[in-house]
């Protein structure tokens, strides 16, 4: 299976450890998203833009920790999207975003550019 990352999960950032035993497909740009920042992490929404991010080839049980890191609580819910490598699931965020900065360029390493 095949996993989607846009924020703290990428390579080089905070959360990249959960992705050791994942096997990197390439980057992706996901259109009909706006991300936001959640501050130390983003939250992408469905919206005008899009979303750049890496795909990964992942197993069960790294999806099952994925999960239990992001499904808890209800702020993210897994879609299954199509990307060059094949279906992916991402992440989505579940919360308002009224108050939330949005991020223009829709990449997580430029968070501080706004």
């Amino acid at each position: 299976m095949r996993i989607f990352v846009y924020g703290s999960l990428r390579r080089k950032q905070g959360n990249s450890h959960w992705m050791t035993n994942a096997q990197l497909l390439g980057d992706h740009r996901e259109e009909g998203y706006q991300l936001y920042s959640l501050g130390h992490y983003p939250g992408a929404v469905p919206g005008a833009g899009s979303v750049y991010g890496e795909v990964y080839r992942i197993d069960a049980s790294t999806l099952a920790e994925l999960d239990a890191l992001r499904t808890k609580g209800g702020e993210y819910q897994r879609r299954l999207i199509q990307t060059p490598y094949g279906g992916a699931w991402m992440y989505v965020y579940q919360r308002p975003v009224d108050l939330l900065t949005l991020i223009t360029s829709g990449d997580w390493s430029d968070r501080e550019k706004g």
